[in-house]
């Protein structure tokens, strides 16, 4: 349950196996476990917030339909190339240090993106913020797991994500009334709230918290990280140029170099004694089933959570405030139903709720491609009940997906199945956000320019004028996209399916689970 540029992310955490002591006394606990919460909220509304705002963003600055892809994928780019790098750093200089420089980094670059003057500073910018997001993210968990003994544990995390699913669910409802209210030009208050959330956060954590020993002198695997930075880049940047006027040549080459540059990576993490990914792990077939699984389905949830708030406030002229509630049911239902969902995952195994979630989540992406096309442009009666739907089935497929990848591997290596299934899942988002931009502009182009206004596909009538024209192949684009992730998501139940086990799991009823 997150935002859209965070769902998944917190599905693993990113926690690896904990001494059974604590370097927290019990009366400055509750500290540790404010900070974190206030820090998680940092990442959940920029992300669901600023899905709304793009529209805005794209009037106030005059930003491209490509630097508005960038404005997302730049921060998506250097988190998910780096987050495992940021997980280690906690390990070798301490969490409460590593988690403080990755807020304080954060919010910096929060300010930069509040006062970012034209679209190609606020890229750069929110390239850096994902790079704070990077040492963040893997610190808020893994720091709480650190500061609570294992049986108060438990319920430290539970309180946390409690907190977590308000915040994503509140964020994008309370960021769309104010977007709605102010204008266009108030979306640079998304970012400066930032700055008292991470303020408080570091107060609490340098004033109240004492520092904690490194646990292990491990190296950080920068080279790996640069690899993967450039290789995904490229990729993205090929991805999106297919849709940017004047830049489409590029795109072939851009591709072709970061394909080589990913072989590069993966030969040179192979080659290193403490590697960023252990890509042994892949030879587990049950482990690359579930990450192929979580690439399939939230490269499909991204795409639509980035394209449908576009749509429907640049298309169809609903209001900031109106679409702010589209990700409501997604995080209320993950947060009232992951824990039940959970307990069915353990005693009939996760293959089922994956498989059954991942069907689900189609037809409601499938729902949406044909509101679409057929110009339905009915937002509480056809997009509100379609997300609910979405987020019934992102609800069966989170913890039991958690659960898949966790008990895929021995138990010494959970920590990094964890930090590589959330890597996964970002890369995911990445890639959507870019390739399925360049679908929905080619749709958008051939249709409009195929004679639009005596044929656009759904549309009984000739498009009176150019306006309705446009809505129509926006609609058009949008299904389009819609569709596609629709058919991604019954790959990945098809994949879950064949690939992740279906027994229960195979330690006994009333005894401790290993930790997720």
């Amino acid at each position: 349950m997150r935002s859209p540029s965070e769902v998944g992310a917190e599905a693993v955490p990113l926690v690896r196996p904990l001494p059974a002591d604590t370097f927290c006394p019990q009366s400055r606990r509750r500290f540790v476990l404010i900070a974190a919460i206030l820090a998680s909220a940092l990442g959940f509304i920029d992300g669901s917030v600023l899905a709304i705002a793009t529209p805005a963003i794209r009037v106030d600055l005059g930003a491209s339909f490509a630097e508005a892809q960038w404005i997302s994928n730049a921060y998506a780019l250097t988190l998910s190339a780096l987050i495992l790098v940021g997980g280690a750093a906690g390990d070798r200089f301490g969490l409460r240090h590593a988690f403080v420089a990755g807020i304080a980094l954060f919010i910096a670059a929060s300010l930069a993106c509040a006062v970012a003057p034209n679209p190609p500073m606020l890229i750069a910018f929110r390239a850096i913020q994902g790079i704070g997001a990077a040492i963040m993210v893997p610190g808020s968990l893994a720091i709480i797991a650190k500061a609570y003994p294992k049986k108060e544990r438990g319920r430290a995390i539970g309180i946390w994500a409690a907190a977590s699913a308000l915040t994503t669910a509140l964020g994008p409802v309370l960021g769309g009334v104010v977007l709605s209210a102010f204008g266009d030009g108030i979306w640079r208050v998304i970012f400066a709230v930032n700055l008292p959330l991470g303020l408080v956060s570091i107060y609490l954590l340098l004033a109240k918290v004492p520092a904690d020993a490194p646990t292990e002198k491990r190296s950080l695997d920068l080279g790996g990280a640069a690899l993967a930075t450039l290789a995904f880049g490229a990729l993205a940047y090929g991805l999106t140029s297919m849709s940017a006027d004047g830049e489409g040549q590029m795109s072939g080459p851009s591709i072709a170099a970061g394909a080589v540059l990913l072989i590069v990576f993966i030969v040179f993490e192979r080659r290193q004694r403490e590697p960023m990914i252990d890509l042994s792990l892949f030879r587990v077939g049950a482990f690359a089933g579930a990450n192929v699984a979580t690439f399939f389905l939230y490269f499909a949830l991204s795409a639509n959570l980035f394209y449908l708030p576009m749509l429907l406030i640049a298309g169809w002229g609903l209001s900031a405030a109106e679409v702010g509630f589209i990700f409501l049911p997604l995080s209320v239902l993950i947060a009232l139903l992951s824990g039940p969902v959970g307990q069915w995952s353990d005693r009939i195994g996760p293959r089922f709720p994956i498989a059954s979630g991942s069907l689900v989540v189609a037809v409601a992406f499938a729902g949406l491609a044909l509101l679409a096309y057929a110009g339905i442009h009915s937002f509480w009666w056809g997009v509100f009940p379609l997300m609910a739907l979405m987020g019934l089935g992102m609800a069966l497929v989170v913890s039991p997906l958690s659960t898949a990848v966790m008990t895929a591997v021995e138990d010494k290596d959970t920590g990094a199945a964890s930090g590589i299934n959330n890597a996964v899942s970002r890369i995911g988002g990445l890639i959507a956000v870019a390739a399925m931009g360049s679908l929905a502009a080619w749709v958008y182009a051939a249709v409009l320019n195929s004679g639009a206004a005596s044929g656009i596909p759904g549309f009984g009538e000739p498009a009176p004028d150019v306006d309705a024209a446009r809505l129509a192949a926006s609609d058009a684009a949008f299904a389009a996209v819609a569709l596609v992730t629709a058919l991604l998501c019954l790959l990945s139940a098809i994949v879950a399916w064949t690939t992740v086990s279906g027994e229960r799991l195979p330690w006994p009823r009333g005894s401790e689970a290993p930790q997720r």
